[in-house]
């Protein structure tokens, strides 16, 4: 165990959430935008997406009993979060009825994007509360680093 692992697991958090921050302001961003994807001939809606996080290695309790160990072969320990996908999200568009919209159907209705704005707010709110958090692990890291420097 390297004298910065638990920065590093710090910092590939903060990378992620960064990143869930950055996808949340580009799904409101496009709240409105009707025309985001050219798709069989038509003008398809912006559609929302999300991030997918994973842990770096396989958590499981016999991995960090050899790791304790030190029986673990040919792992390095790393740990943290990893982003393995951003998908958009498959929930159908909102039909909104405004025949003067000029995306609208014959009918009269227009494909609005996935995207709800509450949902966004929250997942706002989860993503930027993780980012504090490993800001302060991040800062409580260095300052014990800083202490243990000053031990004679």
């Amino acid at each position: 165990m390297s004298l910065f692992h638990g920065m590093n697991i710090s910092g590939s958090a903060l990378t992620a959430n960064r990143l869930r921050l950055d996808t949340i302001a580009s799904n409101i961003a496009n709240y409105d935008s009707t025309r985001a994807a050219y798709v069989d001939g038509a003008w398809q809606p912006y559609r929302r997406k999300m991030v997918e996080l994973a842990p770096k290695t396989d958590q499981t309790f016999d991995n960090f009993l050899q790791a304790a160990v030190g029986m673990a072969s040919g792992q390095n320990g790393e740990q943290g979060v990893r982003v393995t996908a951003i998908r958009e999200d498959e929930t159908p568009f909102k039909r909104v009825f405004d025949p003067t919209h000029p995306d609208a159907d014959q009918e009269g209705y227009v494909l609005k994007p996935n995207v709800d704005v509450m949902k966004e707010m929250v997942d706002m709110i989860s993503a930027s509360r993780a980012y504090e958090a490993n800001v302060t692990v991040l800062n409580a890291t260095k300052s014990m680093m800083l202490k243990a420097l000053e031990i004679r």
